[in-house]
């Protein structure tokens, strides 16, 4: 791999057509590539590691569809188990046994997770989290946290002030101040404020929700202690505690982050891996709040597509190749010694490289935020200054400074050296051009 890229040209072509057809040329904003520079890259194809667009331009890849594919791009496996399903059937919108199995080894695997329930989406999973938690506590009001996201369900899409608690501030055009009046945004990171807020409004709380590890504004890895204190609060109040799993359930391992923070919620959602890849989502929990869901109970919620028997055993796949925790193990190894590379290279700049399990940030700051307000706009826009240079040198990384990356399986040392040296030099051009 020499990392020269001849031509954008077949990109750029379509990428035009896109946009006279679709809003902003895509169907995800941050694809549009608009808070970095160049061309967004058209993708062709997938390969183990690796992307290839369709000017033939090869990347290493580090956005591995922003973390489901953990195995790599066409394992053969989950193919093969695609495939096999394809051949009977695509959707039924009925019930199988795939969804059925699916559901046991979640089940199984997971402490928290009494019963689960098969979505679509990761935004689905929050939405129908969040009903069933009002529907058992017969309160309204949600607790959500600054740089934490929950996908775009009105009453998540919601900003932070300059408050210690901001209630109802739409953060998108679109929604009405009456969708997110009982949504509540506090800092993370801050024992006073959360203290604060459980003392005044605790026993009006039906449920918090927070990520596992919050990883879609920067990578803000959170002290134990802190989420001990939401857990505590949550039970002494009598509120659910709702963690938000999408990213990091069966990424950081097979327990997640709840077993990373020692954690027993009520309530998970999970999303990217449970499917392999495909479209899909779930959530789960205690039997006895999990049990309030129709056809049992009170909180309707359905979904025709909902446990699709194509997800369901690209999932099978997945999970099972991972049951065993060695590629866990493998995965954790390769990340560390990536990101000590890199710092060891770099430590003389302002650079962090935040990392845990496999996953890591990249950040043009001394300290390693762990709230959203301690994120340097100046450091993002290094990382989004650089970004072009470093996808013409055959790494593709996301394009915003905001967005983590992902290793998977199928990542070879020959492709996590160059990758290497790649940010290395990127990174050490990027602050000696701006300092």
């Amino acid at each position: 791999m020499d990392g020269t890229l001849v031509s954008t040209k077949k990109s750029k072509l379509i990428a035009e057509m896109a946009s006279r057809v679709m809003p902003g040329g895509v169907n995800s904003p941050v694809r549009a590539f608009k808070s970095v520079e160049g061309t967004p890259r058209i993708i062709g194809r997938g390969e183990g590691e690796f992307l290839f667009d369709v000017d033939g331009n090869k990347y290493i890849d580090f956005c591995c569809s922003w973390g489901p594919l953990i195995l790599g791009h066409g394992d053969p496996t989950v193919v093969e188990a695609v495939k096999k399903q394809i051949d009977i059937g695509m959707t039924f919108g009925a019930t199988t046994e795939l969804e059925v199995k699916l559901a046991e080894f979640i089940v199984g695997t997971i402490e928290p997770v009494e019963l689960i329930r098969f979505v679509s989406s990761g935004t689905e999973a929050v939405m129908s989290a969040i009903r069933v938690a009002r529907g058992f506590t017969g309160r309204d009001m949600i607790l959500k946290f600054d740089g934490c996201y929950h996908g775009h369900v009105d009453h998540m899409l919601v900003s932070a002030g300059s408050g210690l608690a901001t209630f109802g501030q739409p953060s998108s055009a679109g929604v009405p101040e009456s969708f997110t009046k009982n949504t509540v945004v506090l800092p993370l990171d801050d024992e006073e404020a959360l203290e604060k807020f459980f003392e005044e409004h605790g026993d009006k709380l039906a449920a918090a929700i927070i990520e596992g590890i919050p990883a879609n504004n920067g990578l803000l890895i959170q002290r134990h202690d802190y989420m001990r204190l939401l857990r505590s609060l949550t039970e002494k109040h009598g509120a659910l505690l709702i963690l938000d799993e999408v990213i990091t359930g069966f990424r950081l391992g097979l327990n997640g982050a709840a077993a990373y923070y020692g954690l027993t919620p009520d309530l998970l959602t999970y999303g990217k891996i449970i499917g392999g890849g495909m479209p899909v989502g779930a959530f789960g929990g205690r039997a006895d709040i999990m049990n309030q869901l129709s056809p049992l109970g009170p909180v309707y919620q359905a979904g025709t597509l909902s446990g699709n028997p194509v997800a369901m055993a690209a999932g099978l796949a997945t999970l099972g190749k991972l049951a065993d925790g060695k590629i866990y193990m493998e995965l954790e190894e390769k990340n560390r010694r990536f990101v000590s590379r890199l710092m060891s290279e770099l430590g003389d700049l302002d650079i962090n490289i935040a990392g845990v399990g496999s996953i890591y940030w990249i950040v043009f700051q001394n300290e390693l935020p762990r709230a959203a307000s301690g994120i340097s706009a100046d450091g993002i826009s290094h990382y989004n200054r650089m970004h072009q240079r470093v996808l013409d040198a055959g790494v593709y990384i996301p394009p915003s400074g905001y967005e983590v990356c992902f290793m998977s399986a199928a990542h070879t040392e020959e492709s996590l050296d160059h990758a290497a040296s790649v940010l290395i030099n990127e990174i050490k051009q990027e602050a000696h051009k701006w300092e």
